[in-house]
């Protein structure tokens, strides 16, 4: 879909600006995420991809620029304050436990207490009504190979484990989801399922911010390509408007949009 200048984003940046001494990080960078969109960024090593992404997500405070949530200014201090806000974030180490089964992951740091005195004297967790959830949102999902959520998660396949962090970015990201190289290190089986929950959120409605240096993934799920470079964003492209080479060539300084 084509972003409609009339439209609110659900997330913006603007003109934001991050240095690290003096190693300028990101100079100036503006973004737009719209509704039930899916915006990819992609950049040469050092364009300030992870910055940017860490400026949204609350991993760093910028130095200077405004961020805005539905179009209200807020300023994110922790990655808590921004997964409060509803935007959830799956990086590449996937921040998952391989003890844990599938539903204790999905719930990992937002546990489940049973009613009544149990749980809110005694802190006895509702593993029944978790692992009940849990298979609720994984169906919801489309994720029909992880059906039995108490499965420890050192026993799944890497696209396996990529879905359980895909899944609990979904059940708790209300806003935005942030998904950082999701399928590096996944196979081309395991790649097409990622790229099919891409779509699933994106038919939810819940926009999706997706990092990755594979160009053919960006092309083949991207509503919109922010390209970054050299700390600044270079364009901002659509697959229709731009092709592969064209989009390499942005990033690479070969060409100006």
């Amino acid at each position: 879909m084509n972003a409609d200048e009339n439209r609110t984003p659900v997330l913006q940046a603007i003109d934001l600006v991050k240095t690290f001494g003096r190693v300028v990080g990101l100079d100036g960078v503006s973004l737009e995420l719209y509704p039930g969109e899916v915006l990819a960024i992609i950049g040469d090593n050092g364009a300030g991809k992870s910055t940017l992404v860490k400026c949204l997500t609350g991993a760093y405070v910028p130095d200077g620029g405004t961020l805005l949530l539905d179009g209200h200014p807020v300023h994110f201090k922790r990655p808590q304050d921004a997964r409060e806000a509803g935007i959830e974030t799956v990086y590449q180490n996937l921040a998952i436990s391989p003890a844990l089964d599938i539903a204790s992951n999905l719930y990992l740091g937002r546990e489940l207490r049973k009613p009544g005195i149990l749980g809110s004297v005694f802190r006895v967790m509702d593993t029944a009504g978790m692992r009940r959830r849990a298979r609720a949102e994984l169906t919801e999902l489309g994720i029909s190979t992880l059906q039995d959520v108490t499965v420890p998660v050192e026993n799944l396949s890497g696209g396996q484990r990529q879905a359980v962090a895909v899944a609990r970015a979904a059940a708790f990201g209300s806003r935005v989801v942030v998904l950082d190289e999701p399928t590096a290190a996944l196979g081309v089986r395991e790649t097409a399922q990622v790229l099919a929950l891409v779509r699933t959120l994106r038919d939810r409605e819940i926009p999706v911010i997706l990092i990755s240096h594979n160009m053919p993934q960006v092309f083949e799920v991207a509503d919109r390509i922010h390209v970054q470079r050299l700390g600044k964003r270079a364009a901002t492209i659509t697959p229709q408007s731009h092709t592969m080479t064209e989009a390499v060539a942005l990033m690479t300084g070969a060409s100006a949009a």
